[in-house]
């Protein structure tokens, strides 16, 4: 069966919730994102009920950022889920990437260049030279020399970064269904448009687990809807 490259963020608290959304969508979607909100509640235990549930490609999005000595710890602490996809800060340099790649030999580690939710304005605020266009090209490509084998990127620079790396998984959040709230995201495109500028895989969350009311049914119709617009 054909899956989506569409990585569904798990975006909740409640353990059942997650399982219900995992079931309604895995006849599509194979990769999860499960990140702080449900992790900082439930933990690897939480984690390893949804494993149990079902098989799928666990994408941590855990976004560690410390020293380098915390985040190899960090990392050996969750390396026992087995992640596929672990995700770092870019900004935490190489020597922090390096030592989270050494910790995870089975899994990728994936370097957040970035955050969708900044506009260049915000981010011109928090003293940084460069625009977000050169600040991501100049982190992804440090972070890939320090052992990340994935990036997390707005769809705005996976073009420039696909050109950087053949090889490297390009996650691209911010995604939108038309017709959708964009939320908390500023720099948005579809899905479609994310994975022709070059993104392996899209996060999707509020899009399609928006649609949950109780039955899968809805919910699996969007998946469906989605799948149509990617062709």
């Amino acid at each position: 069966l054909m899956t989506l490259p569409i990585f569904l963020a798990l975006d909740t608290k409640d353990i059942q919730q997650a399982k219900s959304w995992i079931k309604a969508s895995s006849n599509l979607i194979d990769h999860f994102k499960v990140g702080l909100e449900f992790y900082l509640k439930h933990g690897s235990n939480g984690i390893k009920e949804l494993q149990k549930e079902s098989e799928f490609n666990l994408f941590l999005d855990l976004k560690l950022y410390d020293i380098p000595n915390t985040v190899k710890g960090a990392v050996e602490s969750v390396a026992d889920l087995s992640p596929k996809f672990l995700t770092v800060h870019a900004s935490g340099g190489s020597k922090m990437i390096s030592a989270a790649a050494k910790a995870l030999p089975k899994g990728s580690i994936t370097a957040v260049t970035v955050l969708t939710s900044f506009s260049e304005e915000d981010f011109s605020l928090m003293g940084q030279k460069l625009n977000i266009n050169e600040t991501t090209k100049n982190w992804a490509s440090n972070a890939l020399s320090a052992g990340a084998t994935s990036l997390v990127c707005s769809a705005f620079e996976v073009g420039q970064l696909r050109k950087l790396s053949n090889s490297a998984v390009l996650i691209t959040p911010g995604v939108r269904v038309e017709g959708d709230d964009f939320g908390d995201q500023v720099r948005v495109m579809t899905p479609k448009d994310a994975l022709s500028e070059g993104a392996d895989f899209v996060v999707i969350g509020r899009s399609i687990t928006g649609m949950w009311d109780g039955t899968d049914m809805k919910m699996r119709k969007k998946i469906e809807q989605i799948a149509t617009t990617l062709g």
